[in-house]
């Protein structure tokens, strides 16, 4: 079950680590959205119920076909690590010690939808995609968590702990959905805070209170908001702690990042005492900053997704997404490098990009990244290596 702010107050002992057993880095997987639900949830080996409410689609098999008929035929059932594809053997090499995802669906059997439009759901039983890329922690601080209602929010937080992947973003009450999780790294702590904007299409009736289930809800984005987190990172963080806030946040496409979400995430380094900022709901990459040593992410783009074979936003190339690799050093919790891995979406599968698209974005992220100071390089393997001044 999911512990509360107060059961990790800094003068408790019980799960910290011993000052001597601090590794010299920590190393972070981050992902954006992964969206297991839906048509990825119809090739996996335990489908839901195919139906869905959407007003120009009633099942979720038509996405398949969609995609089928771009890439050709998905030999189905896949078994649960197909999805992750070439993600797996470069989590395998790069051996990162916590791996955090945004999982952007309900996990649930329930047949009743919110009437949103678009309602995504996995079956609990094919909790194990989730294990199978080693996932430590799920953020469900988003705006597809509570697709199938407060009951499906219920079994999502219910599977997720019977397959031992940690939580944040969303609880069966407001201290729940604030509490954060508290991950072990190599005789380090990374913990992981986790919220949800409207401005990414978050209803304001989703969010959690002291007795309705629900996200960890932000509604403003301010100095104010940004130190009320600060004092609740500062009764946890120890020193030696890699703080994380990830943020779900701002529009699906397009490249510009409000003012507001740039003085926010600098905010939360400087009033919350955070070391890493993870965005994401974009569904592509966005720029990077480091801002006083530290990592902002703007948005990560999604990860897996069953938009294959859709058009509409091409130039945007959301096929393509990367693996971030976050080195950080917990005495301080400035970025001592980040690396990106650039993968492809084929056959509802990751494989490596090729060397032009990786190419692409490269040249994207130089782009995004001058008004920030930041800069990328191509290294090995294909790899984009982050330069900052």
């Amino acid at each position: 079950m999911p512990r509360t702010p107060e059961d990790l107050t800094s003068g408790e002992t019980e799960g910290k680590p011993q000052q001597s057993g601090q590794s010299d880095e920590v190393t972070l997987f981050l992902a954006g959205d992964v969206m297991t639900g839906r048509g990825v949830d119809q090739v996996l080996p335990h489908p839901s119920d195919p139906r869905i409410y959407e007003s120009y689609m009633t099942s979720a098999d038509h996405y398949v076909r969609i995609a089928e008929l771009a890439n050709g035929p998905i030999q189905k059932p896949v078994d649960f690590a197909y999805v992750w594809g070439e993600a797996l053997s470069e989590l395998d090499h790069r051996q990162p010690q916590v791996r955090l995802i945004n999982l952007e669906t309900a996990v649930t059997r329930c047949a009743e939808p919110e009437p949103k439009g678009i309602n995504y759901k996995m079956s609990p039983q094919n909790i194990p995609v989730i294990a199978a890329a080693g996932v430590d922690c799920c953020v469900l601080a988003n705006n597809h968590v509570l697709d199938w209602g407060q009951e499906g929010l219920s079994e999502t937080l219910r599977a997720l702990g019977d397959a031992d992947v940690q939580v944040a973003g969303a609880g069966r009450n407001l201290a729940e959905a604030r509490a954060p999780a508290v991950l072990q790294a190599s005789g380090n702590r990374v913990i992981v805070f986790a919220f949800g904007s409207p401005t990414s299409g978050i209803p304001p009736g989703w969010a959690a209170t002291k007795d309705r289930p629900g996200v960890n809800f932000l509604p403003e984005l301010s100095v104010q908001t940004a130190r009320r987190i600060g004092a609740e990172v500062r009764k946890v963080k120890s020193a030696g702690d890699v703080v994380v806030a990830s943020l779900h946040w701002g529009s699906n496409w397009g490249y510009e990042i409000p003012d507001r979400f740039i003085s926010f995430a600098r905010e939360l380094i400087d009033e919350a005492d955070v070391d890493v900022i993870h965005g994401h709901s974009s569904h592509h990459p966005r720029a990077i900053e480091v801002y006083h040593e530290k990592l902002i992410l703007y948005g990560c783009g999604d990860f897996l997704d069953d938009y294959e074979g859709i058009s509409g936003y091409e130039a945007y190339r959301d096929d393509l997404v990367l693996m971030y690799f976050a080195v950080i050093d917990p005495s301080n919790g400035k970025l001592s490098r980040l690396t990106m891995v650039p993968l492809q979406i084929c056959n509802f599968r990751l494989g490596h990009a090729s060397p032009g698209d990786s190419a692409w974005l490269c040249k994207m992220l130089n782009e995004q990244g001058k008004r920030f100071g930041t800069q990328v390089r191509t290294g090995a393997d294909n790899a984009l290596e982050l330069v900052w001044n």
